[in-house]
Parts: structure tokens; C-alpha cells; sequence
């Protein structure tokens, strides 16, 4: 079962960033992506995943499923990867 909505919080130059869109991309799951400086600022997303919060940021299906690593341990746990 392939998640429904993800929204992918990403900043220029990130690697994590680029290896979960291509996670995505190659499965063919549909995602929104919003680019730091872009889309939202470093205080907005501070406000939304707090200080310690790293890039990129995932949220799924309505989930905070916090970043790269974490989402796709999340989604081997889950059996969808």
C-alpha cells in the first residue's frame, strides 16, 4: 500500500533530500515538495518541526514521519517498502 499524501520539506544541496524523492520516484508515489527560501522559511519550519528538526522533513499521509532514514524505516516496518 503506497502512501496517499506526502508532503517532502527539502533544502538546496541536500543529499537525504534527493535520495527520498528518488525513493519516491522510483515507486511512483506522488509527493509536494517545499523548498527552504522557496516556499518556507527557516523560522516557519522551526515552528513546525522545532530546532532540532533536519532535512528533509516528511510528513505522510497526514503522519510527521520525521526525516530520510527514519521514513524509510518507518516504511520497511510497515511492509510498503
Amino acid at each position: 500500500m503506497s502512501p496517499k499524501q506526502t508532503t517532502i520539506y527539502t533544502r538546496k544541496a541536500c543529499p537525504f533530500c534527493t535520495k527520498i524523492k528518488k525513493v519516491y520516484d522510483a515507486k511512483g508515489w506522488n509527493y509536494t515538495e517545499y523548498v527552504l527560501d522557496e516556499n518556507f522559511t527557516r523560522e516557519q519550519f522551526i515552528g513546525e518541526f522545532g530546532r532540532n528538526g533536519t532535512f528533509p522533513q516528511l510528513i505522510v499521509d497526514g503522519e510527521k514521519t520525521g526525516g530520510c532514514n527514519e521514513t524509510i524505516n518507518l516504511f520497511r516496518t510497515r511492509g510498503i517498502l
